[in-house]
């Protein structure tokens, strides 16, 4: 049962409805669209180009620095190999060639030294003793005699001659200096002997030296020069015998 005045007629809907229509075309018709923002189009889409052009490039980084992190933490390993560079030779020191200058040696009164076979020597405040395989008892050169001027540099000469040896001694005394070496000039050559003396610097001490004679030599005139040096090289005391 229909209410009257509740439902439309069905022509007078139909006839808003057209009219509606007609409305909203002829309003569409009147709006004039805006034109459309490329040039902005175009710089947002270059920007999202580059931005996945950025992560993509940095994905790649990532990619390559992983094995050389790899690489690092393997050099870094305690059972890595280790180059190490050589390390710089440095050169051993050179002896020096200043080296101290020798001196007498200082020997006790009455202390023998075997020089040779059958040759003795020791000292004493009065002077020298001495043996030989020749003459086994002693003999003796005083230094307080008064043959002897202690005051002036001198050298004396002791010597036994065989057919093959030469045993020489003698004392020297004098020098206001420090002596050092013996140089005895023979028919064989140059022979160097050593010094020595008693304790205390007492101003002279005893030379001593064996040599061997060349066959066919003559005894006579054997040693022609000894020479005593000081520790500055320089002569302490020196005899010439022809």
């Amino acid at each position: 049962m229909n209410h009257p005045g509740t439902e439309a007629e069905p022509g007078t809907e139909h006839a808003d409805t057209g009219r509606l229509r007609e409305a909203l075309a002829e309003a569409a018709h009147d709006i004039t669209p805006s034109p459309l923002p490329l040039a902005a189009v175009e710089r947002r889409g270059r920007r999202i180009r580059r931005r996945r052009g950025a992560a993509v490039l940095a994905a790649g980084c990532g990619v390559l620095l992983v094995p050389l992190a790899l690489v690092a933490l393997h050099g870094t390993s305690p059972d890595a190999e280790r180059i190490t560079p050589p390390a710089a030779s440095t050169p051993a020191p050179s002896p020096s060639s200043t080296a101290p200058a020798p001196k007498p040696r200082i020997v006790s009164p009455g202390e023998h030294l075997a020089v040779a076979p059958g040759f003795q020597l020791w000292l004493t405040a009065e002077g020298k003793h001495w043996t030989t395989p020749s003459s086994p008892e002693p003999q003796f050169r005083s230094m307080v005699d008064g043959n002897i001027d202690p005051s002036t540099p001198g050298v004396s000469l002791q010597s036994e001659i065989t057919d093959s040896r030469a045993y020489l001694s003698g004392l020297y005394y004098g020098g206001k200096s420090t002596p050092s070496t013996v140089e005895i000039r023979t028919q064989a050559g140059t022979a160097h002997g050593k010094l020595i003396e008693l304790p205390g610097h007492p101003g002279w001490g005893a030379w001593y030296a064996t040599t061997h004679v060349k066959p066919g030599g003559n005894p006579i005139d054997y040693v022609s020069q000894i020479t005593v040096r000081d520790t500055e090289g320089r002569i302490y005391a020196r005899l010439t015998t022809r």
